[in-house]
């Protein structure tokens, strides 16, 4: 059944890699073009290689692996997708994940989980469920980036503030005790850094200057931190936390300067030296990160990609984008690389900078690669107070409090309890939990809402037919809705002063009828009175169709059914010669 289904639908064939490099030429691509993406590149990879670094740290891993993520899947992903515009690396949304999968297995266990990831986006990709993720309600995706955010911005504090933590605790009320408890170990030299960092960033928009806040953030923070240094105060830097050793034996302090290697995964040591036994109990265990790795992955690329297709009048390919998310992170492990995605405020970024193809992603990538072989002794002095300080302006970003406070005051109880569930959910579990419980809380929500708008009206029954109901349905007749409205209209039709020997149900606005309404409506016909008939009118093609479906039924053959009203109004004269006026 399977194979029919591949060979009918042409699965592999619908999903097609290089689609927007591909429309990007196809539109023509010139000179003009290029300088465009080159300055677009330069300006986002100025961006991406302190964040790239500080994202690293906060998923648990050394900083290279974040830069090495930006170079490889960078390059893949924007060649290989289906936007245009999407700048694709290490994300925020992505830590609350992989910094425990960090703690529990080491870099090695991060790097197979974020192929498991890879292979499940591909999967995806070819089963065409790029679609599904647009049908997320808003509540839930504000909910669970909210609680995101609200969980990199503690995770932040401890390297903030300087605090002494030997490690931090997994669950989230616990992390919330640790850091209260360790307070009076503030390092008020670390906290200096962070603090001028976050001005800066926070301010420097207001200076109106081409160049990101990013830079002129870190290099200042980097000089007082040199500073402070120089007059004995103690500052924790990449170069002092962080220590490598290459394959050639080479050690070294803070980024080695070399191109991203080529490893396997499974043959990373752990932190005490030892390989990891990679049988199917140890991937059955990370099967669950790795998923969420690929679903978090998916709904941030395709909302991204909406987002820019908004911005510049464009249309993404989902399933080709979701195919080069795929194959970025099935890559990237192999050269020390973790889990990427399309990065929103990168991309849009990109867009504002003037990017127009996947050329300004490719620039980017290789603005990162040459900071990396040229500066990176000089990267190993950044603090990581201010590192810190930059991702507390990516968790702020990500809670996008003016928007949960503009959908609290345009939306009902229902999307505000969505989004509270969704935003704890987050906080106190993970991400899959809450989107899960956030999406089924949604959808029953939204039933009971469209269920509640199926009425039945009364409608004036002519002066020459006493013994007739006649009831106009409006709504959707499916399982949540059409048991009530029959059992409503039993009562209606049988519990009556006078007897009622026709019951005429005008349907021109019943627009879907599903079997939970056919059940419904058989039940009604088997409890009417032996003397009772029934009469369905003005039926929609959709509930016609259905009920032809389950016309072998003996309760359906009892239905008579008639083209509009006055057609059933006259079947009923003529079964009780009454004489019909024209």
């Amino acid at each position: 059944m399977l194979k029919k289904w591949f060979l009918t639908k042409n699965a592999f064939l619908s999903v097609k890699p290089f689609s927007a490099l591909k429309d990007s030429f196809r539109n023509g691509y010139t000179s003009r073009h290029l300088t465009k993406d080159i300055i677009a590149g330069l300006t986002v990879g100025i961006i991406a290689i302190p964040l790239s670094m500080a994202l690293a740290i906060a998923s648990g891993v050394p900083p290279q692996h974040g830069l090495y993520t930006a170079i490889v899947a960078g390059i893949i992903i924007a060649l290989t997708g289906g936007s245009r515009f999407n700048i694709s690396g290490p994300t925020a949304a992505f830590v609350v994940i992989l910094f425990p999968v960090t703690q529990q297995f080491g870099l090695s266990g991060l790097l197979m989980a974020t192929l498991l990831s890879g292979v499940i986006l591909v999967l995806m990709a070819l089963f065409r469920l790029g679609r599904l993720i647009e049908y997320i309600p808003l509540p839930v995706t504000l909910g669970f980036t909210s609680g995101i955010g609200i969980v990199i911005a503690t995770l932040q504090i401890k390297d903030f503030l300087g605090l002494s933590i030997e490690q931090m605790p997994s669950h989230y009320l616990e992390k919330v005790q640790v850091i209260l408890t360790a307070l009076p170990s503030i390092n008020w030299a670390d906290a200096g850094v962070g603090i001028i960092t976050l001005i800066i960033l926070t301010q420097w928009h207001k200076l109106r200057l081409p160049i990101p806040g990013h830079l002129p953030a870190v290099i200042l923070a980097t000089l007082l931190s040199l500073l402070l240094t120089h007059f004995g105060y103690s500052v924790a830097t990449i170069g002092t936390q962080f220590q490598y050793t290459l394959s050639d034996g080479t050690t070294g302090y803070g980024i080695p300067n070399v191109l991203p290697e080529f490893s396997l995964p499974w043959n990373i040591p752990d932190p005490q030296g030892n390989l990891i036994n990679w049988n199917f109990d140890t991937i059955q265990r990370l099967l669950p990160a790795a998923f969420s790795m690929a679903v978090l992955g998916a709904i941030e690329s395709l909302l991204c990609a909406v987002i820019l297709d908004n911005m510049t009048d464009t249309k993404h390919h989902s399933n080709n984008e979701l195919l080069a998310q795929g194959l970025g992170n099935i890559a990237s492990p192999f050269f020390g690389g973790i889990t990427a995605t399309a990065a929103i405020a990168r991309s849009a970024a990109n867009v504002k900078s003037g990017g127009v193809s996947p050329i300004s992603s490719v620039v980017h990538a290789l603005l990162v690669l040459f900071a990396l072989l040229f500066f990176a002794p000089a990267l190993s002095y950044l603090p990581l107070s201010s590192m810190a300080a930059l991702l507390l302006v990516v968790a702020w970003n990500m809670a996008d409090l003016p928007k949960i406070i503009q959908l609290i005051r345009r939306s009902g109880r229902n999307e505000i309890a969505v989004l509270l569930v969704c935003l704890i959910l987050t906080v106190l579990f993970d991400m899959v939990i809450a989107i899960s419980v956030g999406v089924l809380l949604a959808s029953l929500l939204f039933i009971r809402t469209i269920a509640e708008m199926t009425k039945s009206i009364s409608i004036a029954v002519p002066e020459d037919l006493d013994d007739v109901l006649i009831y106009r349905i409006s709504g959707p007749l499916f399982f949540a809705a059409a048991d009530n409205l029959f059992a409503d209209l039993h009562e209606k039709t049988v519990h009556t002063d006078h007897e009622i020997k026709h019951i005429v149900l005008q349907c021109d606005a019943v627009t879907v009828l599903d079997t939970g309404g056919i059940h419904a409506l058989t039940r009604f016909v088997q409890h009417m009175l032996p003397h009772q008939q029934l009469y369905m009118c003005n039926m929609q093609f959709q509930p016609l169709r259905t009920i032809v479906k389950s016309g072998s039924l003996p309760e359906i053959k009892k239905i008579n059914f008639t083209a509009d009203l006055a057609e059933a109004l006259n079947k009923i004269r003529e079964f009780e010669g009454i004489e019909i006026k024209h």
